[in-house]
């Protein structure tokens, strides 16, 4: 009875339950960008790759630096697709936005890199 009574809980509550991230291909964001799917696109790359290196025409720069501190500037209606060099940095700013709540995340993702290699154009 004592043991009962003085045993601590060892178990630890369940993790939150995020929604599922989407990836797509740059094919297959070309794809619904030519179907006129109303996307937005963000870039999470550096000011200095963004403009050096290109970035896909329509897409707006948003640093992953500063993404936490923008938030506001992102629309909650509309599906949103992260972009960068390679994937990774998207993805992590569609898990921070799943964080908060968004739920109309979409990493691009082998990023600018798989872009460029489909050969879709660059601004």
């Amino acid at each position: 009875m004592f043991r009962n009574l003085f045993k601590q809980n060892t178990q630890t509550p369940p993790a939150p339950t995020l929604p599922k991230i989407e990836n797509i291909t740059p094919n297959e964001l070309k794809e619904r960008l030519d179907a006129g799917e109303p996307l937005v696109l963000v870039d999470v790359r550096t000011p200095g790759e963004y403009q050096h290196d290109g970035h896909i025409a329509g897409s707006r720069l948003l640093p992953l630096s500063a993404l936490g501190q923008r938030l506001d500037e992102l629309p909650t209606d509309q599906t949103i697709v992260f972009i960068c060099r390679s994937g990774n940095r998207s993805m992590v700013a569609c898990e921070q936005l799943a964080h908060v709540g968004f739920e109309n995340t979409v990493n691009l993702s082998s990023g600018m890199i798989g872009w460029r290699m489909a050969g879709f154009p660059i601004q």
